[in-house]
């Protein structure tokens, strides 16, 4: 069996890279994993809680578990494809798309066929009572242009790895997180979706309908669905899923509270039917979680 078709069994991470080829720049010494090694260090990253940025050029049979991931993680795709775990569901990213993995989820990727996978990312370092770039309208795939993020990366590494100019790597730096933030926090103008899931949001607990979201967001449930897939990668109840699964994960993390509690406080009344859907979109069961 395939390392990653059952990546949600053991709490190992995974790393094969292959002949994949990359370049990155790290936020400091801290992290003294092999593949790094080498690669230069810009602490003004930690401004904004990036840990790492790079590029890589991925190739068969490149593949990445993270049994843990400590923080929110962009990637943005310029060539090829591959394939990423999100939201409990294998999904394909290509050229001219981009995905958003929240942190402390069991993340995984991997080359989709022979053919070269080539993406950006940053990663970001961030600790379970600090809010994330991941938030309620975030989106978990779609189109978005890499080269920018691309290129103010590769401006990064050049001059962290040349003069070092600590006012240009404030610059590249500064672009980068930019750029991440536009696709995490993107900028809509049509704010039926936000005043939709901000209306939803304190009433998780409520056995919503796709019926009752088209009627608070005043479309259709066809139009609701296409706005949705289009805004996030996801449907409606897809997104309410995450809502409450991210609910959940904080309610876990900062309350003494029964799992049989937090499922009905996040709309489940069944709290084995709870623990199943939030292991298949954490990577953990909720105990195992807390």
């Amino acid at each position: 069996m395939n390392t990653l078709d059952n990546v949600q069994e053991g709490d190992r991470d995974v790393q094969i890279l292959g002949e994949s080829r990359y370049f990155l720049v790290r936020s400091d010494e801290v992290d003294e994993r092999d593949w790094m090694a080498g690669n230069p260090i810009c602490s003004l990253l930690k401004q904004h809680h990036i840990a790492h940025a790079g590029v890589l050029r991925a190739s068969h049979p490149f593949e990445i578990v993270r049994a843990d991931q400590s923080g929110s993680y962009m990637m943005a795709c310029f060539g090829g494809e591959g394939r990423v775990l999100v939201d409990g569901a294998w999904k394909t990213i290509r050229e001219g798309e981009a995905c958003l993995l929240p942190p402390f989820v069991r993340n995984a990727f991997k080359c989709a066929t022979d053919r070269d996978w080539n993406f950006c990312w940053v990663r970001y370092l961030e600790s379970r009572e600090r809010k994330p770039i991941v938030s309620q309208n975030s989106p978990v795939l779609r189109n978005y242009d890499a080269l920018p993020l691309k290129a103010a990366i590769e401006g990064l590494y050049a001059e962290a790895n040349g003069a070092a100019n600590p006012g240009i790597l404030g610059h590249w730096v500064e672009l980068a997180h930019q750029y991440a933030l536009r696709f995490a926090q993107p900028h809509d103008p049509d704010d039926r979706l936000w005043r939709l899931w901000n209306r939803v949001e304190p009433e998780l607990e409520k056995k919503w309908s796709l019926f009752e979201l088209a009627q608070v967001a005043h479309v259709s449930e066809e139009h609701l669905r296409r706005l949705c897939r289009a805004r996030y990668g996801r449907s409606p109840m897809q997104h309410l899923t995450f809502l409450r699964i991210q609910r959940a994960k904080n309610l876990l993390s900062s309350t003494d509270e029964k799992i049989e509690t937090i499922a009905r406080m996040v709309g489940y009344e069944n709290p084995f039917t709870f623990s199943t859907l939030f292991k298949k979109w954490v990577g953990w069961s909720p105990s195992h979680y807390r």
